[in-house]
């Protein structure tokens, strides 16, 4: 579910999904000044760039998500028994890699779907709202950062729902502790019951929030960066490698930064503790200082950094695709 990170980053910035407000209009101070001739697109033009659908960057995300588990689910699975007592080599090594990749893959359509559909209504009725439309223009860039950010919030708290059953069985697999998804799940059942397939949902949200709210920032401010490094116009006119570099950047910070609410949320769903967070982050410094509350923390920057390269070129090239063939 790796592409639910890249999905804030991507729809906001360059080309705008049709059906969805991917900008927010603010209200233009009186006498502005007419554009150039140069900068004034045709509506031939001004169409062209606001081609994709919602549905081809719904079907490019879930053909990115998928590219991007395949190649690097194995990094999800070394990361996730580097996190339990004992670390990488008492739970398993390098045997195995793949387990539970049957159950990440099933929650990738659902989860997106949902994630994406909470993010754009969530983000349309925000960007309409009174109070930003009467913004002045200079304050754009924040309150539009400030909007995608509560937005994404939103939408990881609704996507958590759908994809924490997932999570559990994914996890319990990578752990080594039952054969199949489907003892997994018996096993859940028999000693947790239902809710024992939701025990990580508080752990799950309090990892993705602030994820989101340090990837995003750091993403716009890169591509603000590179665009008067480089000498862009803008950061919307950055080519597709910087823009894919900057989300790599931003989501490979952003992941180091949260690792030890990863190892919470790990410890909570696979060895059925309480979701006392700040308790169990006290509890594993005690046990074994920086080094416990950042276990994992290689393949995990590894895993979201390349995988946002990875994400960032197959989500354009399928989109584009899709857009291509009428969808």
């Amino acid at each position: 579910l790796l592409h639910r990170r890249f999905v804030t980053a991507s729809l906001p910035g360059n080309t705008p999904c049709t059906g969805s407000s991917s900008t927010i209009k603010h209200a233009e101070p009186p006498h502005s000044p007419p554009p150039p001739p140069s900068s004034i697109q045709s509506p031939t033009t001004v169409q062209a760039a606001a081609a994709p659908s919602f549905a081809a960057c719904l079907l490019g995300g879930a053909v990115a998500g998928t590219a991007v588990d395949m190649s690097l689910f194995p990094l999800d699975t070394i990361k996730t028994r580097a996190h339990l007592p004992g670390g990488l080599w008492k739970n398993g090594g390098f045997a195995g890699v793949y387990r539970g990749f049957a159950v990440a893959t099933a929650a990738s359509a659902p989860c997106a779907a949902v994630f994406f559909g909470t993010y754009e209504f969530i983000k349309s009725r925000l960007s309409q709202h009174p109070f930003l439309l009467a913004r002045p223009p200079q304050q754009q860039q924040r309150w539009d950062t400030a909007v995608y950010m509560v937005a994404a919030s939103c939408a990881e708290v609704t996507a958590a729902v759908v994809r924490m059953p997932f999570e559990t069985i994914k996890q319990l697999r990578q752990a080594n502790l039952h054969a199949s998804n489907s003892a997994a799940l018996r096993h859940v059942l028999r000693t947790r019951g239902v809710r024992g397939l939701f025990k990580g949902y508080t752990s799950l949200v309090a990892r993705e929030i602030p994820f989101s709210f340090l990837q995003l920032p750091l993403y716009e401010w890169l591509k603000r960066a590179s665009a008067s490094a480089f000498g862009h116009p803008g950061p919307h006119d950055l080519p597709g490698l910087q823009v894919a570099l900057c989300g790599s950047l931003a989501g490979g910070l952003a992941a180091a930064l949260t690792t030890p609410l990863d190892v919470v949320k790990t410890r909570v769903v696979v060895l059925d503790k309480p979701q006392h967070i700040l308790r169990t982050l006290g509890t594993l410094y005690r046990e074994g200082g920086l080094r416990t509350l950042f276990a994992g923390i290689v393949p995990r920057v590894t895993w979201i950094s390349v995988g946002g390269a990875i994400f960032f070129g197959a989500y354009e090239q399928s989109r584009a695709a899709f857009a291509a063939n009428g969808i």
